[in-house]
């Protein structure tokens, strides 16, 4: 019989990039420099000794978990994205991993606080990740903190993403595969964006939905220069 694993443990388990499928990285420094390593206390004992496969940009090489997080945490952008999961939706783990990859201030999962780990890719690890019982719930915290909730759904009424200012401060809200946002959460949003389809489906995959309104916001308020 298969017993689920903790939360904790499973956020700890090797990932899908740190399986040795396909070989990344840096080996040992010894290896790799022809110098003792330097005295940087943001560099992983263990990993300067056996070399550094995770799934991180060359400038984190070696550097501890908590280190790689405290640095991201400096330059963090203040979106914050939300997505529903009253159905246990698989689409989660894209979207942390492309929240990851935008900085986002932080993920916010409404509903079944449980989600598949796989498709994030351990970048879970480096995202800041809330849970919220409800909508309400989620609404509650978006008012303490100042942000304007954005749902992203292809319903009448929408404002087109393409030609949308976002606001800075924003919670962009996404629905779950299939029935899309609730009516509770489009009712109390601020504005509903949709994207532009020009093909047959109804819909575009949520992972996908997040990821481009993601960078919407990234090209309006951020700063490439900043970027890796």
């Amino acid at each position: 019989m298969n017993h689920p694993v903790p939360e904790a443990a499973e956020q700890d388990q090797a990932g899908p990039t740190e399986w040795g499928e396909h070989p990344h990285g840096v080996g040992p420094w010894a290896d790799e420099h022809a110098e003792p390593p330097p005295d940087d206390p943001r560099l992983d004992q263990e990993l300067l000794a056996t070399g550094d496969r995770r799934n991180v940009v060359d400038a984190y090489r070696y550097w501890t978990r908590e280190a790689i997080v405290a640095d991201i945490d400096r330059r963090r952008h203040p979106f914050h994205v939300a997505i529903e999961n009253f159905g246990h939706d698989a689409n989660i783990g894209t979207v942390v991993r492309t929240a990851n990859a935008f900085a986002a201030a932080a993920v916010h999962i409404v509903g079944r606080k449980r989600w598949n780990r796989r498709g994030a890719m351990v970048t879970d690890r480096y995202q800041h990740i809330e849970h919220h019982a409800s909508i309400t719930e989620l609404l509650e915290f978006a008012v303490r903190e100042g942000l304007t909730v954005v749902a992203v759904d292809n319903v009448p009424g929408s404002v087109p993403l393409e030609t949308a200012e976002l606001p800075r401060d924003c919670l962009l809200l996404f629905g779950q595969e299939g029935p899309g946002v609730t009516e509770h959460a489009k009712d109390a949003a601020a504005m509903t964006v949709s994207i532009a389809q020009f093909g047959s489906t109804r819909s575009i995959n949520a992972g996908v939905a997040a990821g481009i309104a993601m960078h919407a916001w990234v090209r309006q308020h951020a700063d490439p220069a900043t970027a890796w």
